[in-house]
């Protein structure tokens, strides 16, 4: 890899976007192909002299708000704003020092997976800092699974919310819902944990506009209970109540989701193949 590996990239993917694809009038007599630097800085509100550093190589520590704006303004393919983010880190050679707070807890006690099953068949899981999914019942992974929600080896809430596609149509709600996990991500990272920053950051070049205009919104504090709507493919429309329970010294929390009506409940027995009545409304 060479050394500007991040800034060759950019270039490259800039001279990659004719104007017409984002909206810019296709002049004769360009003396490159593409985007001029000016359009696509000022298309990503970022300076001209910032862009040229950084395609130069003379800076390699850009926020992971610049990046997104970059990304949405070449108009980047999920897995190539996967790629930026990493030729960034890969260029600012970050790596986390051995005294930085200790990495999201991603064991689950006994005692708690024993809770677990304790909850069946009600939808419950079981989720660190990041969000990442740790552990379920499988009255969740009949809710979750056909929605996509735990597709990934590791799946992970927000990231489904903000990158998946299927989120939209499974969260009728999807903007309070977007909201919401922005909320317990900007509280997070008030405390300048490097893992959550980082997390931040990825999700930022991977999400786009609609994660870092939530993360820059007013400070706000995160919803803890409440109704969700669900629309699932095999039961319809759902309206679940959501409680979350934090683990003491475990940096874990406990979401459990309980029907609102009477055809909730009846949908969520039909999808976990209980008796009528398992589930009750709440």
């Amino acid at each position: 890899m060479s050394e500007n590996e991040l800034g060759t990239y950019l270039r490259a993917r800039r001279e990659a976007v004719k104007p017409a694809d984002v909206g810019l009038p296709d002049v004769a007599r360009r003396r490159t192909p593409g985007l001029r630097r000016s359009e696509l800085a000022t298309l990503a509100g970022v300076s001209v002299e910032y862009l040229a550093r950084l395609e130069q190589g003379r800076d390699r520590r850009p926020s992971g708000q610049v990046l997104a704006a970059l990304a949405d303004a070449l108009r980047l393919s999920a897995d190539e704003r996967v790629h930026v983010r990493h030729l960034a880190k890969t260029a600012a050679g970050d790596m986390f020092p051995c005294t930085a707070g200790a990495p999201p807890a991603r064991s689950v006690r006994p005692t708690v997976r024993a809770l677990l099953d304790r909850l069946e068949p009600a939808p419950a899981l079981l989720v660190n800092r990041l969000g990442d999914v740790l552990a379920c019942t499988n009255g969740y992974e009949r809710l979750a699974g056909p929605l996509g929600i735990l597709d990934h080896d590791e799946p992970n809430l927000p990231r489904y919310v903000f990158t998946d596609p299927r989120a939209r149509a499974a969260y009728p709600d999807w903007e309070r819902i977007a909201d919401e996990h922005a909320a317990v991500l900007r509280m997070a990272s008030s405390f300048s944990d490097p893992y959550v920053l980082d997390f931040l950051d990825g999700l930022a070049v991977s999400a786009g506009t609609p994660f870092t205009t939530r993360l820059a919104a007013p400070s706000a504090p995160p919803r803890r209970v409440g109704v969700e709507r669900l629309v699932h493919p095999e039961a319809g429309e759902l309206r679940l109540e959501r409680e979350i329970l934090d683990l003491a010294d475990a940096d874990q929390s406990l979401l459990v989701y309980l029907p609102v009506d009477e055809a909730t409940s009846a949908a969520l027995d039909h999808l976990t193949g209980r008796h009528p009545g398992a589930l009750r409304a709440v």
